[in-house]
């Protein structure tokens, strides 16, 4: 995936593993999954009404850790035309069908688990998602890229994060100074520098995602996020070392890949100057990243999905597992989108910020399925079907 141009305000939804393995054809590769149909299949979301007794690991979840995220695509839905269609063709219903899902949860005790189920199990209808007649598809993760920051140059602060240039407009196409000239010195001079940050692989990789916070010297956090890029196009990490011969095909995880360039500091420079595209940033209001959606996203509860087929803001359960194996069986809120993330059946976990969300999204890359909670009573053209008579775990 190539980070590009999206209503996020990092940038996009990144699947960050998958960024760093960009145009690596000697990486392993997914399990057959509704992503990886056989070429020339036409994508096509089904939804299929099954039974809350249906979902696998339903009773288990907290569900109401999921309620701050649905609250911040309620207050966006909510303020939309009561017509105004939800999703593709309006496959989410109509926003005037969310007054009333919505308006319930304002009064629901958040403590109380029986009524918080209850609550969803009464204004949602749950839908098994399939790419035609598959329901498997593929799950990755992303974070927030976390660094330490001055106002200044300075010591240990010598890599400057770069406002856009004035004559560069942010949906720009236009190509611009490389990478390898902006490192060697392009800029300098003539577009002002945002921050300046310790570390020129993290560096690297907030570029790769977009967006991050920066942990300044005086114990501030400053949020920057994706403002236009030097339209160029981008080349993985991986790919990188591994034409290089640095890495062996099977080991291109990002936490190989960071570790890598940190214990190589005369190496590394030259190395992540040969992907040419290079991200200018800017100052972010809020708390913490926002998503496609238009909200602050949630850890782990808001995914990144193709919005193509799944409309933004619909609560949605995932039965997946987390990097480790562990079944990761939780509600989750379409709250994002990226450009790695396709097809029908097709989720990025948003894990948070710092090195235990770092960890999760880099090794994340899990078989799984998910389903969408739609308001029962809805309106628009949406074609069904009901559950056949078997279970669908």
């Amino acid at each position: 995936m190539s980070l590009g141009k999206s209503p996020l305000a990092r940038g996009l939804a990144v699947s960050i593993g998958l960024l760093l393995l960009a145009a690596c054809s000697t990486a392993p590769g997914p399990k057959k999954t509704a992503e990886t149909a056989a070429p020339g299949a036409p994508e096509q979301l089904i939804l299929t009404a099954i039974d809350y007794d249906r979902l696998p690991g339903w009773r288990s979840d907290a569900l109401a850790q999921a309620l701050p995220a649905l609250k911040r695509s309620c207050d966006r839905l909510t303020q939309l035309p009561p017509g105004q269609p939800i999703g593709l063709d309006g496959r989410g219903g109509l926003a005037g069908d969310w007054l009333g899902p919505c308006g319930a949860m304002r009064s629901l005790d958040q403590g109380d688990l029986e009524a918080v189920r209850d609550y969803f199990e009464t204004w949602f209808q749950p839908f098994l998602a399939a790419n035609g007649s598959r329901a498997d598809g593929l799950f990755t993760g992303y974070f927030e890229a976390e660094l330490r920051g001055s106002r200044r140059r300075g010591g240990r602060y010598q890599t400057p994060l770069y406002m856009r240039p004035a004559n560069l407009p942010v949906d720009s196409t236009q190509v611009y100074f490389s990478r390898a000239e902006i490192e060697a010195g392009a800029l300098r001079g003539k577009v002002g520098e945002l921050l300046w940050v310790d570390d020129p692989v993290d560096a690297h990789i907030l570029h790769i995602q977009g967006s991050g916070r920066v942990v300044m010297d005086d114990g501030s956090i400053v949020q920057v996020g994706y403002n236009g890029s030097n339209g160029r196009k981008f080349v993985g990490l991986s790919r990188i070392l591994l034409d290089h011969g640095k890495i062996a095909p099977g080991d291109t995880t990002m936490q190989t890949v960071r570790a890598w360039l940190k214990a190589h500091p005369g190496e590394a420079p030259a190395l992540m100057a040969e992907n040419p595209r290079y991200v200018f940033f800017r100052i972010l209001d809020g708390d913490g990243p926002v998503g496609a959606a238009g909200v602050p996203l949630t850890p782990g509860r808001s995914l990144a999905v193709d919005p193509h087929f799944v409309p933004l803001g619909v609560p949605l359960w995932l039965d997946s597992s987390d990097p480790d194996g562990r079944p990761l069986r939780r509600l989750m809120v379409a709250q994002d989108s990226g450009a790695a993330i396709k097809g029908p059946v097709r989720g990025d976990v948003y894990w948070g910020a710092g090195e235990a969300a770092f960890d999760k999204a880099g090794r994340m890359k899990s078989p799984g399925t998910y389903y969408l909670l739609l308001p029962r009573e809805r309106s628009g053209p949406v074609a069904l079907r009901k559950a056949p008579g078997r279970p669908v775990s």
